[in-house]
């Protein structure tokens, strides 16, 4: 069959496009996978920053035990309260947002655990930043008032358990929640042409 030019090559019976009609062609999966990405991107982009970040607080404890106060404790110190008080505070709710209900609609008892852990783990991250949070704000606003021991103690605990939550997030179940959403999305789409 010839089509006109500039008309679809799929067309209702009362010859308009037909929106459906990419059900019958083989599936184009960009916008399943778009639609899974959505909100993925801001997350991944959080994770890099707190990488960084952590990063950067043991710079803070290096530099205040080999140099004290200074106007560079007061800098490093600001950034990581900027980020730990902003984005990283608000990404954990990002998550229970975004992610952590494609999980639990899968009643998928593995996934669930892991859930319940990651949750477990934004508890302990935010009661852990709740204490060394008053020693790095006291060296941003140029304090004595920060104890050295304890963010030397501290800092690598939370450090660890922030990064071994990250890469759970990222290498099972930041991937199943797109997966879940995908599938839902598609679902969804073969439904409206039904």
């Amino acid at each position: 069959m010839k089509l006109a030019q500039g008309q679809p090559a799929c067309t209702s019976p009362n010859n308009q496009p037909d929106t459906c009609c990419a059900a019958a062609r083989p599936p184009r999966t960009s916008r399943a996978r778009r639609a899974a990405r959505e909100g993925f991107d801001l997350l991944d982009e959080t994770h890099r920053a707190a990488r960084a970040m952590l990063g950067q607080l043991n710079r803070l404890v290096a530099h205040l035990d080999e140099q004290g106060l200074d106007v560079a404790a007061e800098a490093l110190a600001q950034g990581v309260l900027d980020f730990f008080d902003g984005p990283g505070k608000r990404h954990h709710a990002d998550e229970e947002r975004l992610v952590f209900p494609e999980l639990d609609a899968l009643e998928n008892a593995e996934l669930d655990a892991l859930v319940r852990r990651l949750r477990q783990d934004h508890h302990w991250i935010e009661l852990d930043w709740r204490e060394l949070g008053p020693h790095v704000r006291a060296v941003a606003e140029g304090f004595n008032g920060y104890e050295l021991p304890l963010l030397q103690a501290a800092v690598p605990v939370f450090e660890a358990l922030y990064l071994d939550h990250m890469a759970l997030e990222e290498a099972v179940v930041y991937p199943a929640a797109q997966r879940a959403r995908a599938q839902r999305a598609a679902g969804e789409l073969a439904a409206s042409c039904s």
